[in-house]
């Protein structure tokens, strides 16, 4: 099992329950009342040529809700934080699930063998938005239909700086995105000192990449700051797919923060305000600074303090924060925490 699943499936009690707060219906998380009893999902993980059992493979149950979404904290994938690993005959269940909408993110183990995939209606799949939507209910075991992994391919590139053309070093290249660790960076694959990367073992399938810089915009494949507006890259089984992407400089979003106490990793983190994907994170010091690209719409929280995130402005959470739109100038929010 790799550290960044480790760290998905034992994540924090304290954050974990603001998970089931977001993907809870509404009425569950009214003072008063009783939340609903947890679920949880099964299936078979199998070979697709052959339909042999792959043991060891790993789901992500990632929710479809983007306040459950924008819960991730620093150094985690956005996976969400419910998920399970295949018994030897192929068997995953995972269990004490909060009810809610989910889509589901396999990873063998044997990534030489088969590739990830976001598991469709009628096979695999490299987009998030056409995985196969599961309703997980409360006290009751979701059945889902057998998953069947496919060959890996791998996928290559150069990112640049569009501004001046040179190569970027350390770009983060992702598929899932995730928040990085100032300290701890063993996600990968970040890109050299040529600006080269590789991903390895991800299925044959059409896959949206994002890619993230220190100083500049973070934006997917195509060079845009949505998901769902990506250009795909096809990854085809056992052959490598080219993918080269050139960053752009962005507008700043950023201001002051105010705070008793800054926290030892600091962050600001931007959330597209539609789907919940992060679209950048800003370090912390007596102020912060984002790129984004101009039409984007995002919602701010500030990790800045030894205390529960601030959302903006002084919102109880993702849904209530106010949304930024980014123009052709300059943006700037600020944070109050004393």
């Amino acid at each position: 099992m790799s550290r960044a699943l480790l760290r998905h499936l034992t994540a924090t009690v304290a954050v974990a329950l603001l998970v089931v707060q977001a993907a809870a219906p509404a009425a569950a998380r009214t003072p008063g009342l009783v939340s609903p009893a947890p679920g949880g999902v099964q299936t078979v993980v199998r070979d697709a040529a052959t339909g042999a059992p792959v043991p060891r493979a790993c789901a992500a149950l990632v929710p479809v809700d983007a306040a459950a979404l924008a819960t991730v904290t620093l150094g985690e994938d956005q996976l969400g934080r419910y998920g399970g690993c295949a018994d030897e005959q192929g068997v995953l269940v995972s269990t004490n699930v909060a009810p809610g909408k989910y889509r589901l993110l396999v990873r063998p183990y044997d990534t030489t063998t088969h590739g990830w995939q976001w598991v469709g209606r009628h096979g695999g799949t490299g987009d998030r938005e056409r995985a196969q939507v599961v309703q997980v209910r409360a006290g009751a075991v979701t059945g889902v239909p057998d998953v069947r992994l496919d060959p890996p391919g791998t996928i290559v590139g150069v990112v640049t700086d569009a501004t001046t053309g040179a190569p970027v070093n350390r770009a983060l290249v992702m598929v899932v995105p995730y928040v990085p660790h100032p300290k701890y960076d063993d996600h990968g694959p970040t890109t050299d000192e040529d600006g080269r990367y590789t991903i390895t073992g991800l299925g044959p399938y059409h896959w949206p990449v994002q890619f993230a810089a220190y100083g500049l915009a973070t934006v997917w494949s195509g060079g845009v700051g949505g998901r769902q507006q990506a250009r795909p890259v096809q990854v085809r089984a056992h052959q490598t797919a080219t993918l080269n992407q050139a960053l752009p400089a962005g507008i700043p979003l950023g201001g002051a923060v105010v705070v008793d106490e800054l926290a030892t990793y600091a962050q600001v983190i931007a959330f597209d305000a539609a789907t919940g994907d992060l679209a950048g994170v800003a370090d912390v010091g007596s102020g912060y600074a984002v790129r984004l690209l101009p039409g984007q719409r995002v919602k701010l929280r500030c990790d800045c303090a030894y205390t529960p995130p601030v959302w903006h402005r002084d919102a109880a959470g993702f849904d209530a924060a106010t949304a930024v739109r980014v123009r052709r100038a300059p943006v700037v929010v600020n944070f109050d925490l004393s």
